[in-house]
């Protein structure tokens, strides 16, 4: 495996490159909490850096929850990181509170000269409206507003965010999630906007936009219980791990990519995956879920795997 911390759990990551040094972000929690699905409640963001993607040397934690009373005292949860017109680096990010039952996700904002010392830029940046739901334990367990991927917008000077959220109008709850679009002129005022893409599961997370060749692609993961029948019908058997939208823009309209489910099992060893282009190059990075079926939670950080794009414009794993 690529990086593994022995008295910590890691999962969910992502990546930017300043020179020739990888700087990787990586949720973790310790494992004296016993269960690895306390980590959740338990996060903060290690900071690691790395020549190759491969060798990480840790920096210790960079990010938490605030100090309570605050909208972000309960969690901080996954993220991504790009530098301004400013020269900082932007760091946005999923907070939720105590004072809500940590139930209600919402996305902030901080800013960095050095990728490790993080200063938050006041409350959250961005709530939801419709059409997108809001929380209802009747339909979902809490109200999905997350993980948000921040880029240019390739159409002019502005900002695209892209999010993990589930679509208020869709009456089937395996086939509610969505990805979300917000924008802004400057990295601080952001707009809500209809969702680029609903359909098919109920889940679709930690998603993740870039283009190749012309062509976009938006990365997202799921769990093979939240797969409706109907993406069953149109993918295949339903599996737990990171598949993919194309598009011609990142503003849509998008369609899920068929089969083969790009990196997936119904026990998977990666999950969250991420591609980091590197050069000319594209590799897959994810955390390993188990290392067998029904095998314990590993949480630590796979081997990068090379991705490529076959004669049909799809992405394909390379083992």
């Amino acid at each position: 495996m690529a990086f593994a911390v022995e008295d910590m759990w890691l999962w969910d990551s992502w990546y930017v490159r300043d020179g020739n040094t990888w700087h990787g972000y990586f949720l973790q929690a310790p494992k004296a909490i016993g269960d690895p699905e306390l980590r959740h409640w338990n996060v903060s963001y290690l900071h690691a850096i790395s020549p190759d993607l491969v060798t990480w040397t840790p920096l210790g934690r960079c990010f938490e929850p605030a100090p309570a009373p605050a909208w972000d005292d309960g969690t901080t949860w996954t993220g991504s990181v790009l530098r301004g017109p400013d020269d900082l680096w932007h760091l946005f990010y999923t907070g939720t509170s105590f004072s809500e039952d940590r139930k209600k996700q919402r996305i902030g904002h901080a800013v960095s000269d050095d990728l490790h010392d993080w200063t938050r830029l006041g409350g959250p940046i961005l709530d939801l409206a419709p059409p997108y739901e809001e929380y209802d334990p009747a339909r979902w367990h809490d109200r999905a507003f997350r993980d948000p991927w921040v880029m240019s917008d390739p159409d002019g000077d502005g900002w695209l965010m892209f999010f993990t959220a589930r679509d208020a109008r869709v009456a089937d709850t395996k086939a509610a999630g969505c990805i979300g679009l917000a924008t802004s002129p400057d990295l601080e005022t952001w707009t809500l906007q209809p969702p680029v893409f609903t359909g098919g599961m109920g889940e679709l997370e930690v998603p993740q936009v870039l283009t190749v060749g012309g062509r976009w692609y938006c990365l997202f993961c799921t769990s093979a219980i939240h797969w409706s029948d109907a993406a069953k019908d149109r993918i295949g058997p339903a599996m737990t791990g990171t598949h993919y939208l194309v598009a011609d823009h990142p503003r849509g309209p998008w369609r899920m990519a068929p089969r083969p489910f790009l990196d997936g099992a119904f026990f998977p060893r990666r999950y969250a995956g991420r591609i980091v282009p590197d050069g000319d190059a594209m590799r897959l990075l994810g955390f390993r879920w188990f290392d067998r079926d029904g095998g314990p939670f590993v949480g630590a950080i796979s081997d990068p795997d090379p991705v490529e794009v076959t004669a049909e414009g799809l992405l394909r794993v390379v083992r």
